[in-house]
């Protein structure tokens, strides 16, 4: 029996997860994902939770905390973009700024971590989830930088990574579909937008019930199917531009080669034309290698290299 088909996760992520009593469902997937349970605390008011499903940002910020009892701000989105790893890095330094009130110390920067539902192709890699964190080596020694006690204490972090951003790349599109644990559970769900009855993931179970497109009003289906459209309109756009910038620059490679063709075509020509010259007043013995070398614009080491030469 097939899977019915479910709303993807990133509309679902704009409109219907910033309900508090979705909140489950975000729960969920962050819960497998961060590997340690996670509690919402609230939907944060900031520039980047915009609600327009053809907004620029494409992204929710959300205050939580975790099994530690710490404070984090995660930020997941999802977008198509050529810079979108500079996109990330701007993110996360925007959201720090934002919730460092006026007057607070540095110590007080909060925790971010971005997480990015990809799906499209970003770097070249194989696997399907990446995570990266900040780290500082001696370059001489190559030892890991580490906090000191005092430090330790007063930031609450027993590690100097947990200080900095950390990120996670959900590259969809190389789930091969073969759900392994529970987090791969929800990849499956967020590259085929189905849920199998066997799926035992957190908070995946409140994701189907809903998540279900027949559960859309009218006004809200064709509002889902108009930003279905949209992006597979800026994914048309993204490979036309793609495709014509590539056409550009063989037609630029192509048109630089014969120029540069041309122009080492004529140096080795002129270059040729000197040699027969010295060689023709070597022959006539009249010139010296400093004369020679300045009549022809060669170099008086080849010249005199040419004299002691037999091959004249």
């Amino acid at each position: 029996m097939p899977q019915r088909k479910l709303i993807s996760f990133d509309w679902a992520m704009k409109k219907l997860l910033r309900s508090k009593a979705n909140f489950e469902i975000l729960e969920g997937f962050l819960s497998e994902l961060l590997m340690e349970d996670i509690t919402i605390l609230e939907l944060l008011e900031s520039e980047s939770n915009q609600e327009d499903a053809r907004d620029k940002f494409n992204r929710v910020d959300l205050k939580v905390t975790n099994d530690k009892k710490e404070i984090l701000i995660i930020e997941v989105q999802y977008e198509c973009e050529f810079d979108y790893l500079q996109r990330i890095l701007f993110g996360t330094s925007k959201v720090i700024t934002e919730h460092l009130y006026k007057k607070e110390p540095y110590s007080k920067v909060a925790k971010v971590i971005s997480i990015n539902i990809l799906y499209f192709d970003l770097g070249h890699g194989d696997d399907y989830i990446y995570h990266g964190t900040t780290s500082f080596r001696g370059l001489h020694g190559q030892d890991l930088l580490q906090l000191s006690d005092k430090q330790r204490e007063l930031y609450g972090k027993a590690n100097l990574y947990e200080i900095f951003p950390e990120y996670y790349l959900v590259k969809v599109n190389n789930f091969d579909d073969i759900a392994k644990n529970t987090l791969d559970e929800w990849i499956y769900f967020l590259k085929n937008e189905e849920i199998k009855a066997d799926f035992k993931a957190k908070g995946i179970k409140k994701a189907k019930q809903e998540l279900d497109i027949l559960k859309l009003s009218d006004e809200e289906r064709k509002a889902y199917e108009r930003y279905q459209d949209d992006l597979h309109y800026q994914a048309s756009m993204v490979e036309s531009s793609y495709t014509v910038g590539v056409m550009k620059g063989i037609e630029q490679g192509i048109e630089q080669g014969i120029e540069q063709g041309i122009k080492k075509g004529a140096e080795q020509g002129e270059k040729q034309k000197a040699l027969q010259i010295a060689k023709n007043l070597i022959k006539k013995g009249v010139l010296d290698a400093q004369e020679i070398a300045e009549l022809t614009e060669l170099p008086v080491e080849e010249i005199e290299k040419m004299i002691t030469s037999k091959e004249l």
